[in-house]
């Protein structure tokens, strides 16, 4: 990516209607990002409709500061109601919440500001080293070596799933067959339409992810009991520590930086699992370990470095390879498709200019959240007294409208509320989510290349396997799903040798 090309994106990201897509979308993320019981794949999923009256960089500016933003907005109702507004602040109420009931909600709001800020950068800056490089090596993908790659995405995805592997992998393979529904691309063959014209173009893919996840949150925060959650602390404003403060942590600040970064670049991983890990850690390796839980900053900049460092991180499957590196990628992907932009080798070498403004506008969000973060703090503690009751009928309306509005179609409504009752269904009977939608997303390449690769080694599937980077990806799958059951042995072993010398060191520290 050269010089010029960069100077160019930030002339596209500079012009106001970009900008006031950055701002907007930061506002909307951080709000939703600090209701409980949201999260970053529902605001998502909600404004996914609205961008397709946008030009592809507005539509994009849109979605990236809705998805970096929503995952530090989390952070605000953690540390102010001591419940996390998204999944991935989990680890932020640990010391986040002791803190402000310390008076020092405005320090623990500038520690999460500016950690979020500082992990968000940084992984843009290794999304802009590691996703050309990635995508370079891609150009070498056949039909067989995407195959290979897809199969490889969709089990590990299932395998680092909450819950259990299975049910990660029924999840999937439920989204393969929701993506076969339709006209057969290669036969022309009308497909489980049973008779209805509107589906011979299939399911919509913003209905699925709207039912999936904003419909099926709202239906499932009905069906609980009235949660009781502590007393807020409503009188905050903003406040950043000294220096001193943040050099005596900044190893703490860069350890949780690469952890993020790493584990959003694995698919499927996600923000939450960084931050947990980001914060055992820190935890773990502090001269402060014994203030941990009782309003340490250190554990804030652990967690929420970690949690922000994902969104870049889950970026270069994403861009590179088009595999989504975690849910809110997913529905990325999504919009990508829907805006006629297919992500890969040729995203890079054919529209370098859209790949650099892609870099400068999540550059931008990322800045214009610590502004945000910043001067409305006191705004943002207020809104998250709002009544649950409100938020979801707002969210129903937006869905609601958004699966319409795609297509002007009532089927696609009715597609959405159906998948929200099923997705209801699934989270009561703990099946992950994101592995629908993402088997969904890939099915019609999984397919087409699966059945490619047939033409190609004339219908002998053994040759899919005396291809070498096929064969790498083949091997990895197999190891994955090997490692649930190798892993108790392993640790039998472990423990059995604990106590004989250096086996057993390894041991305690495994």
């Amino acid at each position: 990516m050269t010089f010029d090309v960069l100077l160019d994106a930030f002339d596209l990201v500079l012009d106001f209607s970009v900008l006031l897509c950055l701002f907007g979308g930061v506002f909307l993320g951080v709000l939703v990002g600090a209701l409980p019981g949201l999260g970053t794949i529902t605001a998502l999923a909600m404004i996914l409709p609205f961008t397709f009256v946008l030009d592809a960089p507005q539509a994009f500016a849109l979605l990236l500061s809705v998805y970096c933003s929503s995952v530090y907005g989390g952070s605000i109702s953690a540390l102010l109601i001591n419940v996390p507004g998204t999944p991935q602040s989990a680890a932020t109420v640990l010391d986040g919440y002791p803190m402000a009931r310390k008076g020092l909600a405005a320090e623990a709001l500038g520690w999460s500001t500016t950690s979020s800020t500082i992990g968000g950068v940084f992984s843009l800056l290794v999304l802009m080293i590691a996703a050309p490089q990635l995508a370079a090596i891609a150009l070498e993908f056949g039909p067989i070596e995407i195959f290979a790659l897809i199969v490889f995405s969709l089990t590990t995805i299932a395998w680092v799933s909450r819950g259990t592997p299975v049910k990660g992998l029924l999840g999937g393979i439920l989204g393969l067959f929701m993506a076969t529904v339709g006209i057969d691309q290669m036969s022309g063959v009308q497909r489980f339409t049973f008779d209805v014209f509107s589906l011979s173009a299939g399911f919509n893919l913003v209905s699925v992810l709207i039912g999936l996840f904003a419909l099926s949150e709202v239906f499932y925060q009905a069906a609980q009991k009235t949660r009781q959650v502590s007393k807020p602390i409503v009188s905050v404003g903003f406040k950043l520590a000294p220096f001193r403060e943040w050099w005596i942590r900044s190893r703490t600040l860069l350890r949780s930086c690469v952890i993020g970064t790493f584990l959003g670049v694995l698919p499927g991983v996600g923000a939450a699992v960084a931050s947990l890990i980001g914060y055992a850690q820190a935890r773990m390796g502090s001269p402060r370990k014994s203030e941990f839980g009782k309003g340490e900053p250190e554990g804030i900049v652990a967690s929420e470095a970690a949690n922000n460092a994902v969104t870049g991180g889950a970026l270069v499957p994403t861009l590179a390879l088009g595999i989504p590196g975690d849910g809110g990628t997913a529905v990325m992907l999504g919009a990508l498709i829907v805006h006629g932009i297919t992500p890969g080798a040729r995203l890079f070498s054919e529209s370098p200019d859209l790949v650099a403004s892609i870099f400068v506008a999540l550059l931008f969000a990322n800045l214009m959240m610590f502004v945000a973060g910043m001067v409305c703090a006191h705004l943002f503690s207020r809104v998250v007294a709002t009544p649950t009751s409100v938020v979801m009928a707002v969210v129903v309306a937006l869905s609601l409208a958004g699966a319409y509005v795609i297509r002007n179609s009532f089927l696609d409504v009715v597609v959405a509320v159906v998948v929200g009752i099923i997705g209801l269904l699934l989270r009561y009977n703990r099946f992950p989510l994101a592995p629908i939608v993402i088997g969904f997303i890939l099915g019609p390449t999984f397919e087409e290349s699966f059945r490619q690769g047939l033409i190609i080694t004339r219908q002998n599937v053994f040759e899919f396997f005396a291809q070498p980077i096929a064969a790498c990806f083949f091997t990895l799958t197999i190891l994955v799903m090997l490692y649930p059951l190798i892993a108790p042995k392993i640790r039998s072993l472990l423990i059995f040798s604990k106590g004989n010398g250096e086996a057993g060191d390894v041991g305690d520290r495994i």
